[in-house]
């Protein structure tokens, strides 16, 4: 696992792969030559590109990344259309944006990812985008690992102040997808620091 700060927003873009090397990138936001970077010098064989959500900050490098390692791209079509307006958001927060063309393949319920020994399932946990989704890999033991992308963070939770947000669903969500996981499953949020979900069942105050 590798996390990687990105932009003005610090999106983390996060890869992933199993023992064989083999794997998939997650939500490259920015800084695609340092995204580009990290898989080179990692070693691992990118198998696909998947975005948690398409938020400006978590898809501005798509295009040249995609590009790059000739690889296909994964969306939940609920978030096609916030993955229109990249540009637009951006633009607010006056910062540069190139836009990505549209993505390959369509993200479902439960679909399967697998890329050599490691294998993902897609779980929907919408609220912060209508068509948020998290990641789970091996949670059904102690050595689980979750790419939360904006649901949840190290202490807080994502926004639902933005088009398309739902708090009573992004709190139904986390407890469904997330809470039911064992303690020890590391988290890996969009922005800030790993986590664990035990860590936040314990003290992060948005789940009191």
């Amino acid at each position: 696992m590798w996390s990687l700060p990105t932009g003005p927003l610090q999106e983390n873009a996060v890869l992933v792969a199993g023992a064989q090397n083999e794997g998939f990138l997650f939500d490259p936001g920015d800084d695609a030559e340092r995204i580009l970077a990290l898989v080179r010098d990692s070693g691992v064989t990118v198998r696909g590109i998947l975005l948690t959500h398409a938020h400006f900050d978590h898809i501005g490098a798509v295009q040249p990344v995609r590009e790059a390692l000739r690889v296909p791209v994964w969306l939940h079509p609920a978030d096609l259309p916030l993955y229109g307006l990249g540009a637009a958001s951006a633009q607010r927060w006056n910062l540069p944006f190139i836009q990505p063309e549209a993505p390959d393949h369509e993200i479902a319920q439960d679909q399967t990812f697998t890329a050599g020994d490691l294998t993902l399932i897609a779980r929907e946990l919408p609220g912060h985008a209508p068509g948020h989704v998290v990641f789970l890999a091996g949670t059904d033991g102690e050595e689980g690992v979750v790419v939360a992308g904006d649901t949840l963070f190290q202490g807080g939770i994502g926004r639902t102040d933005l088009p398309g947000g739902d708090h009573a669903a992004l709190l139904a969500g986390i407890t469904r997808e997330l809470l039911t996981l064992p303690n020890a499953t590391a988290v890996y949020s969009g922005h800030g620091g790993v986590t664990t979900v035990g860590a936040e069942r314990r003290s992060n105050p948005f789940l009191r």
